[in-house]
């Protein structure tokens, strides 16, 4: 293993309270994104135990999200096991932008994590119909890559500050170095059908519901135009045949407004007031929406 990585592992002890740790795993099957897996089990888990996957954004790593939020302590509360993939190309972004990951087992990132999932099944008799994706930045892209890709395997997802699934289809890479800006600046502009068109090509054939999705974006974003919220919300109220049915303000906390669509259970938006790229991760709020608490 690369010293840096050495390094990090060693630092995710001191950057937690529990007596459970982040541990990488070698070998989880076939990896045709050369990817990174990490885990962190729970000292005590129930039997069967959801399965949480959080994924980082461009720059990071595994071991530096694993430290930035409290995803892990909710595991030790809560008794669920967390996968924090790690992306090793483009800056350590994720593949948002080729046609092999944005499609169902096509390869690259996508099919990796998916493998990571399958892996953490097997050895942990989890509950294959308990399995969630979260994400910031490049990490909620993925997150919305493979809630539109895999919906066989994901149950629901919540995405930070990200793009509309497939806005970077075709772009040179995914990272800010290397990908078109268009889809950062908040230029491209498409009708809920013709997002939701790019999400019917990601499985063809697939003829039964996507997991239920909230989107959060922060209205000072300037590496992410807010534009991109409400390009998602036009994609994603499309796929799941919902109109907006209310706006929350102060929810789940003051600046914060909720686009609730439908009746909420399907899919929901939050635009937070004055925050800029980085938007907290509300772990109580996907937790709950998960179903886990």
């Amino acid at each position: 293993m690369p010293p840096f990585y050495i390094l990090c592992s060693l630092l995710c002890l001191l950057g937690t309270t529990s007596a459970a740790i982040l541990r990488l795993v070698p070998s989880f099957g076939d990896n045709p994104g050369r990817d990174r897996m990490y885990i962190y089990v729970p000292d005590t888990l129930p039997d069967n135990p959801a399965i949480v996957v959080a994924l980082h954004g461009c720059l990071g790593s595994a071991p530096s999200y694993y430290r930035q939020n409290d995803i892990a302590d909710a595991a030790d509360k809560h008794g669920f096991i967390t996968i924090y993939p790690g992306s090793t190309r483009d800056s350590n972004c994720w593949d948002v932008n080729t046609v092999p990951s944005l499609t169902h087992n096509g390869g690259s990132d996508s099919l990796s994590i998916v493998n990571m999932v399958k892996y953490t099944l097997d050895k942990y008799s989890g509950d294959a119909s308990r399995v969630f994706v979260t994400g910031s930045s490049s990490g909620a892209m993925m997150t919305q890559s493979l809630v539109a890709a895999y919906p066989d395997i994901f149950s629901a997802g919540a995405a930070f500050s990200g793009l509309p699934y497939g806005c970077l289809k075709g772009s040179p890479g995914s990272s800010p170095f290397s990908s078109d800006p268009a889809c950062a600046a908040g230029e491209v502009i498409k009708t809920g059908q013709e997002w939701a068109a790019l999400v019917d090509q990601a499985y063809p054939g697939w003829n039964g519901e996507y997991p239920k999705l909230q989107v959060w974006h922060g209205t000072a974003d300037n590496v992410i135009s807010h534009q991109s919220l409400v390009e998602e919300q036009k994609q994603w109220s499309t796929v799941f045949g919902v109109s907006l049915s209310k706006n929350v303000s102060n929810t789940p906390e003051t600046g914060y407004t909720q686009y609730v669509y439908g009746d909420g259970g399907r899919f929901v938006a939050y635009s937070a007031k004055g925050v800029g790229h980085v938007v907290p991760t509300h772990v109580d709020s996907i937790l709950e929406w998960f179903g886990i608490i």
